[in-house]
């Protein structure tokens, strides 16, 4: 696929980005807003990476690394574009970021019912670990805590 480019988000792409989520992402975030996505830009700049191809976007992830741990979420191909080496594409950029970063590890989050998630991250080698459960409590005014 030599038309693929990957970078990482600019605040320029923020709409862009929030739009693609809602047509291409499983599920939705507390985090899916404008506020959100600056915020992790502002704090972790080359953390959004962006697939495109033809300057049109057709995929992400979230590769952020905190010092400690490599998280990866969000990572999304566009319907029209999947099966085409471009999930996979943009999980060696996000561990090669890592390992740049000086990670030693990537964990996933991927939603339970997401089947068509699981596999994909099954074919790059990731595995489920069942001695894990995630624990949240969303944070804010009472009357906001709702949602993952």
């Amino acid at each position: 696929m030599d038309d693929l480019r990957i970078r990482a988000a600019a605040a320029a792409d923020i709409e862009a980005v929030l739009a693609f989520w809602r047509d291409a992402a499983e599920g939705t975030s507390i985090s899916d807003d404008p506020a959100g996505v600056a915020r992790l830009l502002d704090r972790d700049p080359g953390a959004l990476l962006l697939a495109e191809r033809a300057d049109a976007l057709v995929g992400t992830v979230i590769a952020g690394f905190d010092g400690w741990r490599c998280h990866l979420y969000r990572l999304a191909v566009h319907p029209g574009h999947r099966r085409l080496g471009i999930g996979g594409a943009l999980l060696d950029a996000a561990e090669e970021r890592f390992v740049g970063l000086g990670g030693r590890r990537a964990d996933a989050m991927v939603l339970d019912a997401n089947e068509r998630g699981r596999s994909a991250w099954r074919a790059a080698a990731y595995h489920q670990e069942d001695q894990w459960s995630r624990w949240v409590k969303p944070l804010g005014p009472r009357e906001t805590r709702t949602g993952a």
